[in-house]
């Protein structure tokens, strides 16, 4: 650099970089002006402890977007980030600083007092939201200044992204010397004026903030004289600039509350970007500034070139004439509102109507996918980490899963040895609070050996694996320990259970004996028929997890079926003198232990849980004093388990449809016995059933219809519309035109015969032939013993 250039750059004291944060305008001004200037040293904006992390920027494996993390030792849910792109002027100035071998610090307020302070503002926060320091004559806290906002106001725009774009991202670079100063100087005047009208606008912690950078800021000079550049938020520049005393700053510092922390990088995300943490801003466009800060030349041609593959890897037809169209739409727009360059409003508006004929939906995609982006950064192996972390990380690469931040399914076979320790795993982390992945439904089998899980990496995971680390130094003793205080802890015998079971699912075998100690206690003390009813499935579902993963469930079996027992003898005091609420939580405890009771080992034996399973709901399908939507459902249960003849359900039915029933009773008991599934095939079929609910509903006194009607609409609303319909022809017919047409079984509706109808279904035989292949497995049969007969024909003839 020459000397002129280092007295412009040095004239009026250290260079100040003011910038905004994530700015890709700003990254490429900040690295102009490091050249031009040369400093001996550059000042970042950032947390003072992590100046050790800093070398670590040089590193190949490290990829921005990453964040500094801050958090307590002692509480890690106590945290902050710093988030970094590629395109953040904080980042261009630490790389830059690294490749020509200068000195680079953080100035900001240390992560020690910042964590404090915000813990004792959100404690004040929330006291006054409580009451507790309420004052009506307490001063109202300032609003706070958005400065992008106020210049883009200033300058006739509504949108400060807008005027951002058109004053810094499109600006060319100028050729005469100086000219890499030059926005700085413009962007430290309009803060000045700001400042000068909003004071601190609100953000009463940067009076703090500013008094330990300038200390910084002076400390730096007396090393290395003015030859210094500071690269913050511009905000700050002007109180950096300003003329305040020593011992002014020192008094503002003084008596700061203090927490012990660490600090580290960790991967994060371009989603994330757009939140405000750490730097205390955040972009609604990170893909967008990204594509603008790495592309070379003619950024919006390169941008639409992006957006055409993407729809085409999408299938949706779009061709390089699209592009070229889309390319001249966006400059005419550009041009029709008065920007120098076209933005990313005008290119958007431009895919719409051009690649995607004006619908938002293909726009959506474009929007997560190239505007916001999914890029996961990476942090290399020698950052500092929580030993927890360092195993976790151990696990992944063996286990061969890596972070992503895009959302994936996954699925496991957990008969294969991979799969497996992939699920324990993924259990695991849930346990610990870790919501790398959640399970859902999977869409093929679903059976017990196979796992369907949705994973997504957020960057925030990583501080719930360092508050994770209390419980242990790997994922297997962490979870282990977390699982036996969460059972001790545990409110109610439901959520025992659950833990039960997801021990299971997470291969804690060493945890299980705490758990089951509890589940046992808490079982033989709870009477609530209800919290037993809860936990039984729960329970049960355990029972076969031991085939595919190997676990032992004998100790698992036994209070299972003890459970059982207890819910035996409970259940039929339970059920009496029910509201109508409480009736219908009954009911599906009902639902839930009879699937539960069916998987018990020797469920069917002699004398095995579902024989005296039915034994206890024969005796309820009887009781006028149990309600009448659960005998309804227990009659349906008897039914389609085949422990009742149609002949009897049919009289119990007749019995609570008499007259002398209530009709809310009865409405009651049609739902309990029709409502779910297969309750209007079982009408639909059983012509006795569907007359009896007939006659009665057309006896229905006319006050009482009002009340019953809600009812039955619920339960006749859930069947579906061929069901309806039927039903519907059914009835209209009425009771005699039904039995003329029922005679041998029928019911006189299409499909619906006494016999089945042979010339109807000889026409689809053809088909179903082609569909299993039967024709060809003939021809291949019909050739093997032609050609067998063939061969005994020659052998013959040999012979």
């Amino acid at each position: 650099m020459s000397a002129s250039a280092e007295g412009t750059a040095f004239a009026s004291g250290p260079l100040l970089l003011g910038v905004r944060h994530h700015g890709p305008g700003s990254a490429r001004a900040v690295r102009a002006a490091l050249e031009a200037a040369a400093p001996r040293t550059v000042l970042i904006e950032g947390p003072p402890e992590a100046d050790a992390l800093i070398p670590l920027a040089a590193d190949p494996e490290m990829k921005p977007p990453v964040a500094l993390l801050a958090h307590a030792v002692d509480e890690p849910g106590r945290s902050a980030f710093w988030p970094l792109a590629e395109f953040s002027p904080e980042w261009v100035a630490i790389r830059w600083a690294l490749e020509h071998g200068i000195p680079a610090r953080f100035i900001d307020l240390p992560a020690t007092h910042s964590l404090a302070l915000r813990a004792a503002e959100e404690a004040e926060a929330a006291a006054e939201d409580s009451g507790d320091l309420a004052d009506a004559d307490a001063p109202e806290r300032d609003v706070r200044v958005d400065p992008l906002g106020a210049l883009a106001g200033a300058g006739g725009y509504d949108d400060p992204e807008r005027w951002w774009e058109d004053v810094i991202e499109h600006r060319g670079a100028g050729a005469q010397e100086g000219a890499a100063f030059a926005p700085f100087a413009a962007l430290e005047e309009a803060m000045e004026a700001l400042r000068e009208t909003y004071g601190t606008g609100g953000h009463d912690r940067d009076l703090v903030r500013e008094a330990y950078m300038r200390l910084q800021l002076r400390a730096a000079r007396r090393e290395f004289g003015d030859a210094v550049a500071v690269v913050c938020g511009a905000w700050h520049v002007p109180a950096l600039r300003k003329k305040v005393t020593v011992a002014a700053d020192r008094a503002l510092l003084k008596g700061l509350p203090k927490v012990r922390t660490d600090m580290t990088w960790v991967p994060w995300t371009h989603r994330r970007l757009s939140r405000f943490s750490g730097y205390g801003a955040g972009i609604d466009s990170p893909g967008w500034y990204g594509h603008l800060f790495a592309a070379p030349d003619r950024p919006v041609e390169r941008w639409l070139t992006k957006v055409a593959g993407l729809l085409r890897e999408e299938d949706r037809i779009v061709s390089s004439a699209h592009v070229i169209e889309a390319v001249r739409l966006a400059g005419t727009l550009a041009a029709m509102r008065g920007r120098p360059l076209p933005g990313l409003s005008e290119t958007t508006d431009a895919v719409r109507a051009v690649m995607c004929e004006g619908s938002d939906v293909p726009l959506a995609l474009v929007h997560d996918r190239l505007v916001v982006g999914d890029v996961l950064g990476e942090v290399p192996e020698s950052a500092p980490a929580v030993p927890l972390q360092r195993d976790l990380t151990r696990l992944q690469r063996g286990l061969r899963l890596k972070p992503e931040a895009l959302e994936r399914e996954l699925e496991l076979d957990l008969r294969k040895d991979t799969d497996a320790g992939r699920s324990r795993l993924l259990h695991r982390l849930r346990l610990l609070g870790v919501g790398w992945g959640e399970p859902v439904r999977s869409r093929g089998s679903t059976g017990t050996f196979r796992e369907t899980w949705r994973l997504r990496w957020e960057p925030e995971l990583a501080v719930r694996v360092a508050e994770a680390g209390v419980w242990g130094t790997t994922v297997l003793a962490a979870a282990t320990a977390r699982a036996e205080a969460d059972a001790v802890a545990a409110p109610s015998l439901a959520e025992v259970t659950g833990l039960a079971e997801r021990c299971l699912l997470a291969g804690l075998q060493d945890a299980l004996p705490v758990v089951m100690r509890v589940l046992a206690d808490r079982a033989a003390l709870d009477a609530d028929v209800g919290h037993l009813a809860q936990a039984l499935p729960a329970l049960v579902r355990s029972l076969r997890y031991g085939d595919v993963r190997g676990t032992d469930t004998r100790t698992l079996t036994e209070v299972a079926v003890g459970l059982a027992e207890r819910i035996f003898v409970g259940l039929p005091p339970a059920c009496a003198a029910l509201d109508a609420d409480a009736a219908a939580e009954m009911r599906r405890h009902v639902d839930a232990v009879h699937t539960a009771v069916g998987l018990l080992p020797d469920a069917s034996a002699a004398h095995g849980p579902r024989v005296r399973w039915s034994s206890v709901l024969c005796g309820l399908s009887e009781r006028d004093t149990v309600p009448g939507l659960i005998r309804g459902r227990v009659v349906r249960i008897l039914l389609d388990e085949g422990e009742l003849a149609q002949d009897d359900a049919a009289r119990l039915m007749g019995l609570v449809l008499s007259p002398g029933t209530p009709p809310a009773e009865a409405a009651a008991w049609i739902e309990g016995f029709v409502g779910g599934g297969g309750g209007g095939l079982l009408l639909v079929h059983d012509e006795r059933l569907l007359g009896l609910v007939d006659a009665w509903l057309t006896g229905v006194p006319a006050e009482a219809f009002t009340d019953v009607l809600p009812l039955l609409r619920r339960t006749f609303s859930a069947y579906e519309p061929g069901v309806r319909r039927t039903l519907g022809e059914l009835v209209r017919r009425g009771p005699a035109e039904r039995a003329g047409a029922t005679v041998g079984g029928g019911t006189g509706l299409p499909g619906f015969a006494a016999e089945p109808d042979r010339e109807r279904a000889d026409a689809v035989v053809p088909l179903v032939r082609l569909l299993l292949g039967l024709d060809e497995i003939e021809a291949d049969v019909g050739a093997g013993a032609d050609a067998d007969a063939d061969d005994n024909e020659y052998a013959g003839v040999g012979t």
